[in-house]
């Protein structure tokens, strides 16, 4: 466990303002949608917030009704939202959408050798044999949610072979990080950066598994997930920036702080739990927070952004507009330190209780030697 200090209100009040913010967004059935909601599912089971349900379950309600897109890897997004409504509401309408976006990852999903998910942006091939860090939010980890809640044994080893695949093609061993995109075709990983995002990606959807899937040292694939996020988090630790974020390729120091990437990536520190990544934490906390602006949005966000040919591309791409993923990542992991800081606190109080008793049995103790040895002494006079 992580034990971070949080000034309450203040997260609340962010939390507050970047809900509203992004549910004041026309954000369409999609990926950016998808992680922004997610986002907003966090900051509800964060604060217990019903207000944010209910903006959240009209929105999603409109979204339906106006009509649904083809199913795409990264269209699937939105079905962790659905989770929380079909949850906390029990309506039927959101498990019968998901239940059809996981009869298309499990049945017609392109998929290249040992079943690896394509990441697919539309119904056409854009991009044959690639393997995206992207698909293990928008659909692997889903994938894993889903088996999960359901006990459904075959759905969960899927999603695991996702990770195990998405580990072996884009980790890089010697340093942890992982590259954007590899391409199954040409046997390499384009034009091969260590994309922030990605890593962030990566980073929070592995931090989950054992947190999402009942006595995971029973899968022998976790114990992959759980390596490689630990060797991740250590090579990215080392490259946090002072202002306690991360810059948009990692190790390139003319690069931009990204604050998606820095959201998600801290957000995966403290769910991990590494008590060596409190500073870390601390640090992006300040940096995030500070980031945030009056009125909702995170600032400093990347645009979308594909497997660019070369480090200025990269670098060039804008990071003026607010984005559905900067808000959904900020909001993860600001709903992350909420809980965690109760948590901290009421750690720290056992702590004084038990000191407290174990004080008070000590004096207890003592009284009761000190009257023993006075008796002692009187029958030896006597």
């Amino acid at each position: 466990m992580i034990r971070v200090s949080t000034d309450d209100a203040r997260l609340r009040t962010a939390l507050d303002a970047m809900v509203r913010r992004t549910m004041a967004m026309d954000l369409t059935w999609d990926w950016p949608c998808g992680v922004a909601y997610y986002g907003v599912a966090q900051a509800y089971e964060a604060t217990g917030e019903d207000a944010y349900l209910e903006l959240l379950q009209a929105r999603v309600d409109e979204l339906i009704d106006v009509g649904l897109p083809g199913w795409t890897v990264n269209t699937c997004a939105m079905g962790h939202s659905l989770l929380t409504l079909q949850k906390v509401t029990g309506e039927q309408r959101y498990g019968d959408i998901l239940e059809q976006k996981m009869d298309y990852l499990r049945h017609r999903a392109l998929r290249f050798g040992d079943g690896v998910l394509q990441h697919t942006v539309s119904a056409n091939n854009d991009f044959p044999e690639q393997a995206w860090a992207d698909t293990l939010f928008m659909a692997a980890f889903l994938m894993l949610r889903v088996g999960a809640r359901d006990e459904d044994r075959a759905l969960v080893d899927d999603a695991l072979n996702q990770y195990f695949w998405h580990i072996e093609y884009l980790q890089d061993p010697a340093t942890g990080l992982f590259y954007h995109g590899y391409d199954n075709v040409r046997g390499d990983h384009m034009s091969g950066f260590f994309w922030a995002r990605a890593n962030a990606w990566a980073a929070y959807t592995m931090s989950q598994v054992g947190r999402t899937i009942p006595q995971p040292y029973l899968y022998p694939q976790f114990m992959d997930v759980d390596s490689s996020l630990r060797d991740q988090l250590a090579g990215v630790r080392a490259l946090q920036t002072p202002d306690g974020l991360w810059r948009t390729v990692l190790d390139d120091e003319e690069s931009y702080e990204e604050l998606s990437a820095s959201a998600g990536i801290a957000a995966a520190m403290l769910a991990g739990g590494n008590p060596l990544h409190t500073r870390a934490v601390a640090a992006a906390q300040e940096g995030v927070l500070a980031n945030v602006s009056p009125d909702g949005r995170l600032l400093n966000t990347s645009a979308g952004t594909a497997v660019m040919r070369d480090r200025e591309g990269y670098r060039s791409i804008s990071r003026k507009w607010t984005q559905g993923w900067g808000q959904g990542l900020g909001l993860t992991f600001l709903a992350g330190l909420l809980t965690a800081g109760e948590a901290t606190r009421a750690a720290e109080a056992e702590t004084a209780r038990t000191a407290e008793t174990v004080s008070e049995s000590d004096a207890s103790t003592t009284a009761s030697t000190g009257a023993s040895g006075a008796g002692g002494s009187a029958d030896t006079a006597e």
